[in-house]
């Protein structure tokens, strides 16, 4: 959100802003790589809706020093809903589950279940309820769905109807890294804002700002993605240890992944098995520079291996929740990958390929 300064915690999100600020729709979709800012342009966006500044800053864009922003930067408008799965709230610094709408102005799971991942049917009713009451302050009410890829589709269908007759003045954000896994219903009842990469320099000096040693190898292994970066950072990911990957993993070394979690792993090894696959084909790599990477064979067999270590990785991500022995897993694919990178044992990943089809 914009502070008291007037400064955004993210600076290329600032023409972003100032377009979408500008529309008139009464939902905005927001899209674009999930590492760059999605939720803090939704934040900023719902802050400038009910900013009571007056006059009205220039643009839509928030003051951020009137009673309504400072409510907002407080995480305390009445007229502000935050929709996000009970398993985003720590990721996203979101008050515990428990704190309703008219309090914090959020809502979530309760009780002591497994955070969800998804944002549930009954939480979407609650919001549509919400959303039918008086505005406390007067200034129209702001709803954000962070993703809204998380509703299933009995969540999604209920809000439907909401999307294409907002009561009063409600205004809704929705956020999707993928806009295409939504509803075709959906889509089409919402104003996109595309949002990019952003420009290397920028990113790269927040980086700094932030911390983060070493920035451009870790914004390479995050896709140029700048929040993406700082959270490899947070997970225990310097710049050594990335570029060290690909060799422990052509050894059979899965130490180097010690202390990771299963998703945070097998991200990691998803990402290197990209960079294999590309080599494989005679493309440049993506997320790791082309010395850190060991030779790949540009055979049949080779791609063959990759294939299939990709397969295994995507199937154990789709299950991360499940609760593996970590150690044992990690070592098991860091071992399929070893096999994959050694040319002895090619011909056997090869055969085992095969013999899984």
């Amino acid at each position: 959100m914009i502070d008291a300064a007037g400064r955004l915690p993210l600076p290329w999100l600032a023409p972003v802003l100032a377009k979408a600020a500008a529309q008139r729709a009464h939902a905005l979709l927001l899209h674009g790589p999930a590492g760059v800012g999605q939720f803090e342009l939704a934040l900023a966006l719902a802050q400038g809706w009910l900013c009571e500044a007056d006059p009205a800053p220039a643009g839509g864009v928030a003051c951020g020093r009137c009673a309504g922003c400072q409510a907002m930067l407080a995480r305390r408008h009445p007229d502000f809903l935050l929709l996000v799965p009970a398993a985003l709230r720590t990721t996203l610094g979101a008050p515990p589950a428990g704190d309703d709408a008219g309090g914090d102005g959020e809502s979530g799971a309760r009780g002591k279940t497994k955070p969800s991942r998804e944002i549930r049917v009954d939480e979407v009713r609650e919001a549509i309820a919400w959303a039918q009451q008086t505005s406390a302050r007067g200034r129209g009410k702001a709803l954000v769905l962070h993703p809204a890829t998380a509703m299933n589709a009995v969540a999604a269908n209920a809000l439907l109807k909401t999307l294409e007759e907002p009561p009063g003045r409600v205004r809704l954000i929705l956020c999707a890294a993928d806009p295409e896994a939504l509803l075709p219903t959906i889509r089409s009842r919402c104003q996109r804002v595309a949002l990019g990469l952003p420009p290397r320099a920028e990113a790269l000096a927040w980086l700094g700002q932030q911390g983060v040693a070493d920035a451009e190898v870790l914004l390479d292994a995050a896709g140029g993605q700048p929040l993406e970066a700082r959270r490899l950072r947070d997970d225990g990911f310097d710049a050594a240890r990335w570029l060290a990957l690909p060799r422990a993993v052509a050894a059979g070394d899965a130490g180097v992944l010690a202390g990771c979690g299963v998703a945070r792993a097998v991200d990691a090894l998803a990402r290197l098995c990209h960079d294999l696959l590309l080599r494989a084909a005679g493309a440049a790599p993506r997320y790791f520079p082309p010395a850190a990477l060991p030779a790949v064979a540009a055979s049949p067999a080779a791609a063959a291996a990759l294939g299939a270590w990709a397969r295994t990785l995507a199937r154990v991500a789709r299950h991360d929740e499940h609760p593996w022995n970590a150690p044992l897993l990690i070592e098991a694919l860091v071992g399929e990958g070893r096999r994959c990178l050694n040319s002895r044992d090619r011909r056997d990943a090869a055969t085992a390929t095969l013999a899984r089809r």
